[in-house]
Formats: structure tokens, sequence, C-alpha cells
């Protein structure tokens, strides 16, 4: 990397970073600023939210090493998204925002007891721990194989970044902070296609020299067996990941947050054929990657085709993703502990101010410990190993219980416990002690167990006429709000639209400027200008919002 890339690097981070900031007052104002930015945040930012946390430079090392060895396979596996976030927009988006919780934890607490809620809060900690540092580790993996620092250097520059500006800014921080970020990632992807197709020797020529079966959406390891499992743990990690339904709730009505998921559907159904495009070319212009180099494909093949100063901005791209997962992810577990835990069990009577300090405090520790893990990944035996292998152990076994009891009215503590120890006893030990398993049968067992034993207990309480308590069974309240209430979170989200316009018109300028003075930037300025007009109506909505 030549310095032009080192200091596009510094300056998009520094503007993520000074964007975050600059919601520390709001997120410093009161808790509901800072857990669920109003309640009332318009449905846009917060699906592009959810599909940029969901679409991390995780997905170009995973999901482009896969791209990289078998084509079009890893398209076919990020379709389950789309039929997973429909699923989600019909039938369980809505249904969070019914119950009136701010977080799934503060419902599980009120329909399944503080014991469950407890429970479940220590396991959904563990899990957010490992899917953080599966972030964290892909775009270390990238920065280091691009520059010269190394690995656990990258993830604790990069980890610590996001820690700051999520602990000083809240939800706001990382609603804005992640819309710029997805116009960052798009901007950086569109630059590299037509450089890599060129040198690919046009689409003609890559269609040809593909190897066979390199466009089929199904192989012998990802077959369409392991598309219906992969479907199954899709639709209740979107649906009831519990960061991801801070996204449902923290809009203003049930209506809201469905469109929340209908956009995530539509960016997902678009995206991944874009995205997975470089991966496959860079499969053609240099076939001899072996191991665990796949993984880093992507950055391979823009050192390769890229100029000097577009390479800092594609690895931006890639760290903005990256931290979009590991913001959302951070922020909801520090939420969760400072709500649900250290209010309602440590100091009850915690003011305004002691819950986002201590909101913060969570912010910092989770964040130190993810960076930890990040760096112990590849004696787990690489990324893709360990993303599919936490998907499968702990995606339904955590999720689908609490799903369930949406709908259900007879589930209870002992059957939605029971159904994830189930699942995730089972799965462990089979990991653990099974051998080598198939792809199919180690997602399927993974979502199908716990589904299982929630369908006996469902007959059991149906034979035996029990259902869970009345009072289990209400939906919190939802507070209409006061007129100060109403008015601050008109100006938070007035606040928020502005910042978002005037980053992204920076963001294009500066795009633009960077392919006027790189060689062969034609295609970064044009795309530069692009961004920069879309800045216009977006000032224009947040003036009439």
């Amino acid at each position: 990397m030549a310095q032009l890339d080192f200091i596009v690097m510094g300056v998009f981070a520094l503007l993520v970073l000074g964007i975050g900031m600059m919601f520390t007052r709001i997120g410093s104002k009161n808790s509901s600023a800072f857990f669920e930015a109003g309640g009332a945040t318009p449905w846009w930012i917060n699906s592009i939210s959810l599909f940029i946390s969901y679409f991390s430079a995780g997905t170009f090392v995973v999901w482009g090493s896969i791209a990289y060895k078998s084509g079009f396979v890893a398209n076919g596996i990020q379709l389950t998204m789309v039929f997973g976030g429909m699923l989600v927009a019909l039938f369980i988006a809505a249904k969070w925002k019914r119950t009136g919780a701010v977080t799934a934890a503060e419902y599980i607490g009120k329909r399944l007891g503080k014991g469950t809620q407890k429970f479940y809060t220590f396991l959904i900690m563990l899990h957010g721990l490992f899917t953080t540092a599966s972030v964290l580790y892909p775009v270390g993996k990238m920065v280091s194989v691009a520059t010269p620092l190394s690995l656990n250097t990258c993830i604790l520059i990069i980890g610590g970044i996001i820690v700051l500006y999520t602990s000083a800014g809240g939800l706001w921080a990382v609603l804005v902070t992640d819309v710029v970020q997805f116009v960052i990632l798009t901007a950086a992807v569109m630059i590299v296609i037509p450089m890599a197709l060129k040198e690919a020797g046009g689409m003609h020529t890559f269609v040809n020299k593909a190897p066979d079966g390199f466009f089929n959406f199904f192989n012998a390891e990802y077959s369409f067996g392991f598309f219906l499992a992969f479907l199954a743990y899709q639709t209740v990690y979107i649906g009831g990941n519990w960061a991801y339904v801070q996204r449902y709730t923290s809009v203003s009505n049930e209506r809201n947050s469905k469109k929340v998921a209908w956009l995530f559907t539509l960016l997902y159904f678009v995206s991944p054929f874009i995205w997975m495009l470089p991966p496959m070319l860079y499969r053609v212009i240099n076939p001899s990657l072996t191991g665990l180099q796949p993984e880093g494909a992507y950055m391979m093949l823009c050192q390769q085709v890229l100029p000097a100063g577009l390479i800092g901005l594609v690895l931006s791209g890639m760290i903005s993703a990256s931290a979009s997962k590991a913001n959302t992810t951070i922020n909801i577990m520090a939420v969760v502990f400072a709500h649900d835990v250290y209010k309602k069990a440590i100091n009850r009577h915690a003011s305004e101010k002691s819950l986002v300090q201590a909101a913060r405090f969570f912010t910092v520790l989770f964040g130190a410990i993810t960076i930890g893990i990040a760096m112990m990944v590849p004696m787990i035996g690489g990324i893709v190993e360990m993303v599919l292998a936490t998907a499968s152990i702990a995606g339904g076994a955590l999720f689908a219980p609490v799903i369930w009891t949406l709908y259900s009215k007879r589930q209870t503590a002992v059957s939605v416990i029971s159904a994830s120890l189930c699942g995730l006893v089972i799965s462990l030990g089979l990991k653990l002690f099974g051998g080598k398993m198939d792809r199919v049968w180690e997602t399927a067992l993974g979502v199908g167990i716990p589904i299982v034993v929630l369908l006996l207990w469902e007959v059991y309480y149906s034979l035996t006429n029990k259902e869970a308590a009345p009072h289990l069974l209400q939906p919190l309240v939802q507070a209409t709000g006061t007129l100060q209430g109403n008015q601050d979170a008109k100006a938070q989200n007035q606040f928020g639209m502005r910042v978002i316009a005037a980053a992204i018109a920076v963001v294009g300028a500066g795009i633009a400027i960077l392919g006027l003075v790189a060689t062969g930037g034609t295609v970064a300025m044009c795309t530069g200008v692009v961004i920069a007009v879309c800045a216009l109506p977006l000032f224009r909505a947040a003036k009439n919002y």
C-alpha cells in the first residue's frame, strides 16, 4: 500500500469516529436516547443499519472465501437471508413491536420471569462475544494483508475505535455511522468491479475460464438441504437476535417495524450478486490460492487492480462494514446489562445518568473481551469454521424458543429453557465428540432440536390445558410519550438525518477528489459525484421531518 492509501484510511476512520462522537450529548441526555434513540427512529435508517450490521467484512472473508472456491454457492447461501428476511417481515417484526419492550431481555423477563431472563442474558452475552469476534478478525485479516501491521495490532486498533464511539453515542451513534458506512462500502465495491472485470479479460473470458460448476448455487458441501437448514437458522436469527430485535422495537409503530424487515430483504436480494463478483473474478485471475489463503482473496484482488488511494478506500469500506456489525452487537449487550441487569439487580434506584454510565462501562468491557477472542480465531480453525460452527450450535437454540413465545400462550420458562439446553448440549456434544459432521445435519440439528422439544411441550400443555400465568401474557405498557418526549424524539431524528446527509456529502466529495488524483480513477470520481448529489434530498427530508 502507498502512503496515499494510509492517508485515505485515516481520513475515513476519523470521519466515522467524529460522526459517532457527535452523538455523545444526545446519548448522555437520558437512557431512552442511549438505548433506543428516542423510540421513534426513521424506519429506513433502522433497516440500513440492520442490513449493514448483517453484511460485515466477515461477508467478504467468509462468503468471499466460499465464492473464490465454489462460485455461485456463496450467493445461494446468502439467498437464505432474503427468504429469512421475508418471513420476519411477514410474521415476526411487528410481533416484537407489539410487546412494548425496549429489549428482547425486557420481554423475556416479563413473559418468562427474571430467572429465565438471567439465563438467556448470560448465553446471549457469550454468543455475542464470539459473533463480534468473528467480525473483528476478518477485517483485521484484510488490513494485515494490505499493510505491514500484524493481525493482532489491526484487531486492537479497529476494535478500540469501535468501542470508543459506541460507548460515547449509544444507539444513535450506531445507526448513523452504519448508514455512512453503508455508503462507503457500496462505493468501494462498485469501484472494484469494473477494474476486476478488465483484469480478468472481460465477462466472456471470465465465464469461459471459470471452473466447472462455478455458476451452480449448490455443491456437495453446501447442498439444497443445507440451504433449507440454513434458511431456518437465518429466519430465527434475523427475527430473534437481540441486536436486530432492537431495530424493530425502536421505530414508532408496527407498520414501520415491518418496513425495516422488508427493506432488509430487498437489499439482500440484490447485494450478494454484486458483492461476491470480485472474489469469483479473482479465481480466474489467480487460481492458485490454497488452505486459508482464499480468506484474503478480496484484498489480494484490490491490491492487484486498484491504483494508490483507491486501495485505502476499499479497505475503509471493509472496515466500515465490520464496524457496523461489531458496534450493533456490543451496543445491545451493553444496553441489556445496563437496563436489565444493573438497574434491576444491582442498583434499582439508578438515575438516568447512572444508567448511561453503566452502559458505557459495559460497552468498554465487552469490547475488550471480544478483541481478545478475535485474536484467538486462528487457533479455532479459521473464520469460516468459527462462523458456521457458532451458527449451527447456538443460533436455533438461543432464538427459536423466545420467538415461539410470541405466538404461544402455553410455553413457560421450563419449556423454553429445556428446548435451549437440549439444542445447545446435543449440538455442542456432536461438534466436539461426533467427528466431522455433514453441513446439512450440523445446521439442521442446531435449529431442529429446540423446535422439536418446543413442539412436544406444546402438545403436552395442550393435553393438560395449561397456559402461562395470565399476567405474563399481557403486553408491556407502551408509553405514548409526553409532549416533551415526542419533541425530543423529533429533534433527535432531524439531527440524525442532517448528520447523515452532511456525512454523505463529505464522503461523496472525498471519493470524487480521490478519483481525480488517482491514476485511472474515473469510476471513483463518477461514483463520488453521484453520492454527493444523493445528499441533497436527505437534507430536504431532514428539514421537512
